[in-house]
């Protein structure tokens, strides 16, 4: 066995879709497993005689009172000497409500006495039920994931990035992500950079409409008066950053860039990052720009 892996976390926060990336790696995956199965199934791969090397096992709530007891198979788990990784998934309470709202799915605590999907405060007070149930399993983790700004295929990315096998080459996967200061700021980044010093191309009535991914709004950023000493000081410091976070043993670094909008300035910026690091082949680099399809607001 080489490598098994317990999911939990918050219903809703995403947890189907981080075993289906295990799932797509080649691992044996199991959905709902009572946490008294779990050693048993642990210690029956470990056996010599067994073909599964790599699993995925997903336990929550909805094991119902069997589910308190997922500590103890830790402890147990770690005390056999049979060698296992948590990955914990939450989410932000708004964001899970509105997902339930969305999807119309029950939340397996709040689901009502006719069988009915109750949602507003009912499905608020499960998820905080929930998170007591939840606490101490998340300070177990090995690795905890928030997907509140994540879509699925994003989070399964992270997912891939943070927890599967690194490949031959092992290098470190870097992600600029940018975004919008007045839509939050991304629970999910290691480094934040805010790039609001810069003049704003939102303020020019032929440039609001368009993008940083644009040739007019890429010209006003890159044009404008001391980016060339905030590159000179910012490159620099990811060139020492990103070699220890790789010293580290860190597989997956996310950088925030951030501007107001998260449209204009962040875009212009992130993308000239990825570029300069993607030509130098070192890492393993993605963009993702977060509020861009987000309309401008008027002047």
């Amino acid at each position: 066995m080489r490598d098994f892996v317990l999911i939990t976390g918050f219903s809703g926060a995403g947890k189907s879709q981080a075993m289906a990336c295990f799932e797509d790696a080649g691992y044996f995956c199991v959905d709902n497993l009572p946490p008294e199965m779990i050693s048993q199934l642990a210690e029956l791969f470990d056996h010599e005689g067994s073909k599964v090397e790599r699993a995925a096992v997903v336990s929550d709530v909805r094991g119902g009172d069997l589910f308190e007891g997922l500590v103890m198979v830790l402890d147990e788990m770690t005390e056999r000497g049979l060698p296992h990784r948590l990955l914990f998934l939450e989410a932000s309470e708004d964001v899970l409500v509105n997902r339930y709202k969305e999807t119309r799915r029950r939340h397996p605590l709040a689901i009502g006495a006719d069988g009915s999907n109750p949602v507003g405060g009912q499905v608020v007070r499960a998820i905080q039920s929930e998170r007591k149930l939840l606490e101490p399993l998340r300070e177990l983790a090995s690795v905890s994931i928030d997907t509140s700004d994540l879509s699925a295929s994003r989070l399964r990315k992270v997912v891939a990035d943070k927890m599967l096998p690194r490949g031959s080459i092992g290098r470190l996967a870097v992600t600029f992500l940018t975004y919008g200061f007045k839509h939050g700021a991304p629970r999910d980044a290691d480094l934040l950079f805010d790039v609001r010093f810069l003049p704003n191309p939102h303020y020019e009535s032929d440039l609001r409409p368009l993008t940083g991914l644009d040739d007019s709004v890429r010209d006003y950023v890159e044009g404008s008066d001391g980016i060339g000493e905030f590159y000179d000081h910012l490159i620099p410091l990811l060139d020492y950053l990103l070699p220890q976070y790789e010293k580290e043993g860190k597989a997956h670094l996310t950088i925030g860039i951030g501007c107001t909008g998260g449209r204009h300035r962040s875009v212009v910026i992130a993308e000239r990052l990825a570029r300069a690091y993607a030509e130098r082949g070192s890492y393993l680099v993605d963009v993702v720009h977060r509020d861009i399809e987000k309309a401008p607001r008027a002047p």
